[in-house]
């Protein structure tokens, strides 16, 4: 195992800890850009990683009753088949290394983007989305459709890029739904991506685009870094934190794109 992979875990699931956020979006650009790993293999590797890492978190999330396994549900309902399909897609297209790493790093480019800003705008848009009214006689109907089609538009990102089942989903949910505890919709989040990342790290399987040794080597330094992180969070300045996230995804998203 290459040690400079643990320690680049170490330092994302700290991150991750410390923050709630950041993992698919600092693991696989640090993986391309820094390591010089081919964008195909960074992605598919982080998302089996993350479908591992997220299992542990959806359990710890249920078993504090911090998961409606209802929206769950209509996420997966929309995220599952469209990950499989794009995964089909891809496989199907049969595109030189060459070509698919383009795609692969315009997509990530820009889903790192719309992270950042995710991030930045995460409490402004929670303000006015609960200051929305409800209509009178609202129905539960046109909320199932929008969830499905969030979960559709996450399903293709994520098996492209890796990147969007965290940030970007939460905010999407805090704006659907904005009088449902937040930390009810963070356990949904994080329950949503373990079957999303699955699909999508089968397809990428069957692509030859998983490193079972980097695998290894990240979960070993991501894991601590995880736990540590998360004992120390109330020590850092969560604001401050996440701005400078969103600043240093913004930068990496920009680079990646231009």
């Amino acid at each position: 195992m290459d040690w400079a992979y643990t320690v680049a875990g170490l330092l994302v699931g700290f991150v991750v800890g410390v923050t709630g956020m950041g993992g698919g979006a600092l693991m696989t650009p640090l993986l391309v850009l820094l390591f010089g790993i081919s964008p195909a293999v960074a992605v598919g590797t982080d998302l089996v990683y993350a479908s591992i890492t997220k299992t542990g978190g959806a359990w710890v999330h249920s078993r504090k009753n911090n998961v409606d396994w209802k929206l769950v549900g209509w996420l997966a309902a929309g995220s599952v088949p469209t990950a499989a399909l794009t995964a089909l897609a891809l496989i199907l297209l049969d595109l030189r290394d060459e070509r698919l790493a383009t795609l692969i790093s315009g997509v990530l480019g820009v889903a790192l983007l719309l992270t950042a800003m995710a991030i930045l705008l995460r409490e402004p848009l929670l303000k006015l989305a609960r200051a929305r009214k409800p209509s009178d006689g609202e129905s539960e109907r046109p909320m199932v459709l929008a969830t499905v089609v969030t979960g559709a538009l996450l399903g293709v990102l994520v098996t492209i890029s890796s990147v969007g089942a965290g940030a970007i989903g939460m905010v999407a949910l805090l704006w659907l739904y904005p009088r449902v505890p937040t930390v009810k919709l963070v356990g949904v989040d994080i329950a949503h991506a373990v079957p999303l990342t699955a699909v999508a790290g089968i397809g990428h399987f069957y692509m030859g685009t998983v490193d079972f040794v980097l695998l290894g080597s990240l979960l070993l330094g991501s894991l601590p870094g995880i736990y540590i992180g998360s004992q120390v969070s109330s020590i850092f300045p969560d604001r401050f934190l996440r701005s400078a996230l969103a600043f240093v995804l913004l930068l990496v998203g920009g680079r990646l794109i231009f």
